[in-house]
């Protein structure tokens, strides 16, 4: 576990910091948090690779309990209610463990396909089960969530949608976009840890 204590902190690290910045807006689509929450996935790939999925399970598990920490202290602020809790953690969970069986089925392909398809796969059941359960209708609507099913034109242009779509569809197109970009460290930290000498 020790040699995990890396990818733990930078997993809790990234938990924490998108759970603070998905306070604030970045434009009318999109919170600061979707900037930083990617990186989890950039985590969990570069652990599967270097230690395998068990290890990137582990690495999850520990994300997983500090977003239900952060998700009580939220609570307990009056920044949360228990139902976007709940789908920030099932969204996280599920996209990150679903995550880690692609990345595990095509760890023998082309160096790339791995961790971009898996991240793609895990970040569209992330989006979808977060949006859906914190946000639409079909669950009952209440002071922080209510403001969500306004009917606004799609992404401002588009044709007429509840507004939690236009914040799922932007919030989705930076985790694609991110997920192409994260390749570029995910081949240097990869490179990086399997080539550092025994012990270090």
């Amino acid at each position: 576990m020790r040699s995990l204590m890396p990818a733990v902190l930078a997993m809790a690290a990234v938990v924490l910091a998108s759970n603070i910045l998905v306070q604030f807006m970045l434009g009318d689509w999109l919170t600061w948090g979707a900037l930083t929450y990617p990186i989890a996935f950039l985590v969990t790939d570069v652990t599967n690779r270097v230690h395998g999925a068990a290890a990137a399970r582990r690495v999850v598990v520990a994300g997983f309990v500090a977003g239900v920490a952060c998700s009580l202290v939220a609570a307990g602020l009056d920044k949360t209610t228990l139902r976007i809790a709940l789908a920030s953690g099932l969204g996280f969970i599920i996209g990150q463990l679903l995550d880690v069986a692609i990345f595990d089925a095509l760890r023998r392909r082309s160096w790339w396909k791995a961790p971009f398809l898996s991240s793609l796969a895990g970040s569209a059941v992330d989006t979808a089960l977060f949006f859906a359960i914190a946000f639409a209708a079909f669950l009952p609507a209440d002071a922080n969530t209510g403001w969500a099913t306004e009917a606004v034109p799609l992404l401002g242009q588009g044709p007429t949608a509840p507004l939690w779509a236009s914040l799922a569809l932007a919030d989705w197109s930076v985790k694609l976009a991110l997920a192409a970009l994260a390749l570029v460290p995910f081949r240097m930290l990869v490179r990086k840890i399997l080539s550092a000498p025994v012990g270090n």
